[in-house]
């Protein structure tokens, strides 16, 4: 049974337990924080706050989403995240959604994004009075074959619209376009009701956007860009600072090229003298074969024509989102050209099954179907290397990225996130334990129980409003959680030879280590200042607040934080360093059969770190990972559910983990030489 909130308690509140632990000290005389924003809401904090929401979301208006049975609404979206019971598959012969779900804890800010490619089709298709909805091709996506008889997957009812065998339509490349079968030669009928799908998208983050002083709950506009060529993922979500935003959402279908789709949210957005912002977020990289994070600058020879495109890259795509239920994209033990030995926690939460090739320095396809090769450019740590290196070469670095992370759930359920009590993220595919827990299934070789429930945004704004919010997406002051709801604070300093400047070894005794912060350094998503001089080095200060979960369900505690530094080396090679800075490994353990933890762990933890092997010659990138003791994965309170009858095969399967160790990635810090001569 999914957990019920009857009286829904606001995030911020039930953080304040654990936020108060991790600045909690002997007082000290401290600088002034940094200057705050003028703020409109009741509850407005000078050194900022965590708040944490979800922007990967997508309802029945999404097309993948719809043929898993999913008929949620973005208002029905919204009503879960801020507090509010909906209902999801399965259905049942009226058609109606029949499991009623609400969250264990309302989120402070959430973006719906469905996807923008079929907008127009699946509306056309699902809205009675259509010109072509009665068609065979609208019927087919609808799940009736051309003959009455039932279509399930979503390949099949898709592939319906276009009038194509699957075996065609899975092989289908960029440029796919829109269906000429039900849109027209022309496209304008699904044109039309795109434009029409995105008022409504947006009117309905209007209706749940808390205007007033007691800012509860914010949204934002957005959409999903989709680019699947030859099922390789190279996602974005688009997402929108305020009510100014493009007439129509730009789609893969009509623009299959990142490029050019950053070129027209220069054009159509930052550059249109509206007032128009937006961040572009890549997502399921471990799914990208490669392309992802792929140096490619098209129709671009010279490296001021490189240095151009890797400029609007930085500007459009200031985030990417390291976590989903789709999987970890952080890292990867054993990949191409990447030295420094193993990271024991590389092997969270991996999505592709079985062992692919290595595409070294080449690309593949075909990932989303557990085809082709898997890539260092599939994963953020190599990414943000790879982009100190660009820096080096074209005098810009493409891949400065923040971090977040997000469920992308398909239930129109933002946010739901606990373990203990998920319930799904893919519609009728998984609306039973079993099949949850299924293996490889359906048209697609994806594993349900490879799965897992997602992760979170995390931001430290001022207050909980879109301009604050917004404002902390675009200095990259953000993290991303696997669910958990950590709040991890970085910052980076110079510190002399002599042990002078930087934070001192009282940071962490302060009562307010984040003014310390602010004062003498620079906070997570920024460049560290101009070396100050011979012998000084970068210093770093970390720390976090454990999740103070709810009464029902207490969060775990932490058991270290470490920094990981990567840098880029002689021949294409990628180096990283992982250092315990807080806590380290401990004896903590969690019994699988009953989920009950035992053994130490802290309720926050606070450290400082010098990098005493720093070469000034040679630039680097610098972020902190909060980890909590082991706890039990969803999938074995799944198993530990079931009668041992009911029970499938992948609860007695050792590949699937039986324990989980929550985290929090914050964003980066880099260190860029100064220039020679």
């Amino acid at each position: 049974m999914h957990r019920r909130v009857d009286t829904p308690t606001p995030a911020a509140a039930l953080l304040a337990a654990g936020v108060a632990i991790a600045l909690a000290g002997v007082a000290r005389a401290e600088p002034a924080p940094p200057a705050a924003a003028a703020g409109r809401c009741a509850a407005h904090d000078e050194l900022r706050r965590p708040l944490y929401g979800d922007f990967h979301v997508h309802t029945g208006w999404s097309m993948d989403a719809y043929t898993m049975d999913q008929r949620t609404t973005p208002d029905d979206a919204y009503r879960f995240a801020s507090g509010g019971a909906i209902r999801i598959p399965p259905l049942d012969a009226k058609g109606e959604m029949t499991r009623e779900i609400r969250i264990d804890r309302p989120l402070d800010f959430a973006a719906v994004t469905d996807h923008s490619e079929f907008f127009g089709e699946v509306a056309v298709c699902t809205r009675p009075g259509s010109e072509v909805y009665d068609s065979v091709y609208c019927r087919g996506f609808r799940g009736i074959g051309a003959n009455g008889e039932p279509l399930d997957g979503i390949m099949s009812r898709s592939a319906a619209l276009y009038g194509r065998t699957v075996a065609d339509h899975m092989r289908m490349d960029k440029g796919q376009g829109h269906p000429d079968t039900i849109c027209g030669e022309d496209g304008a009928r699904c044109a039309d009701a795109a434009r029409t799908v995105w008022q409504e998208t947006q009117a309905a983050a209007d209706r749940w956007n808390d205007t007033t002083d007691a800012c509860r709950f914010t949204t934002f506009k957005a959409y999903e860009y989709s680019l699947t060529p030859r099922l390789t993922k190279i996602h974005r979500n688009i997402v929108f600072a305020n009510d100014v935003v493009p007439p129509t959402p730009i789609s893969a279908a009509d623009e299959p090229e990142p490029h050019r789709m950053r070129e027209r949210l220069a054009n159509e957005c930052l550059d249109a003298g509206t007032g128009c912002r937006v961040v572009a977020i890549p997502h399921n990289s471990n799914l990208s074969n490669g392309h992802m994070f792929a140096l490619d600058y098209p129709g671009a020879s010279t490296v001021p024509e490189q240095a151009k495109q890797a400029a609007l890259r930085a500007r459009v795509e200031r985030l990417v989102e390291i976590m989903q239920i789709k999987g970890d994209s952080e890292c990867r033990n054993g990949m191409w050209k990447v030295a420094g030995g193993a990271d024991e926690l590389c092997d969270f939460e991996k999505f592709r099954v079985g062992d692919p090739p290595d595409c070294e320095d080449g690309t593949g396809e075909g990932a989303l179907a557990g085809r082709g090769c898997r890539s260092r450019n599939d994963f953020v740590r190599y990414a943000l290397a790879q982009g100190v290196a660009e820096q080096a070469r074209l005098g810009v670095n493409p891949f400065k990225l923040g971090i977040i992370a997000s469920t992308d759930t398909h239930n129109g359920n933002p946010g739901d996130v606990e373990e203990s009590s998920f319930p799904g993220a893919a519609g009728m595919r998984d609306a039973t334990p079993e099949g949850r827990l299924a293996g490889v299934k359906m048209e697609l070789a994806i594993s349900q129980v490879a799965s897992n429930p997602g992760g979170l945004v995390g931001v430290w704004a001022e207050e909980n409003s879109r301009e604050s919010i917004f404002a902390a997406l675009e200095r990259r002051e953000t993290f991303g959680t696997s669910g958990t709801r950590i709040a991890p604070r970085f910052f980076g300093a110079w510190a002399t030879a002599e042990g002078g400047g930087g934070f001192g070894a009282g940071a962490c005794e302060s009562a307010r280590p984040a003014a310390t912060g602010y004062a003498k350094g620079v906070p997570m998503g920024r460049d560290l200042a101009p070396r100050p001089g011979d012998g000084a080095a970068p210093v770093f200060l970390v720390q976090a607040a454990r999740d103070p979960g709810t009464p029902a369900k207490p969060g775990a505690k932490l058991q270290r934080i470490q920094i990981v530094k990567a840098w880029p080396g002689e021949g294409g090679v990628l180096h990283q360093r992982v250092v315990d800075v807080a806590g380290g490994p401990n004896d903590a353990a969690v019994d699988t059969a009953s989920c009950a933890t035992s053994g130490p762990g802290h309720d926050a933890l606070c450290g400082t770190w010098r990098d005493d092997a720093f070469d000034p010659a040679q630039g680097a990138v610098y972020y902190a990972r909060v980890v909590e003791n082991p706890t039990c994965r969803y999938s074995t309170y799944e198993c530990n559910a079931l009668p041992a009858e009911r029970r499938p095969p992948s609860c007695g399967d050792p590949a699937v983990p039986k324990t989980i160790q929550e985290r929090a990635w914050t964003s980066p810090i880099w260190y860029e030489p100064a220039p020679r001569g």
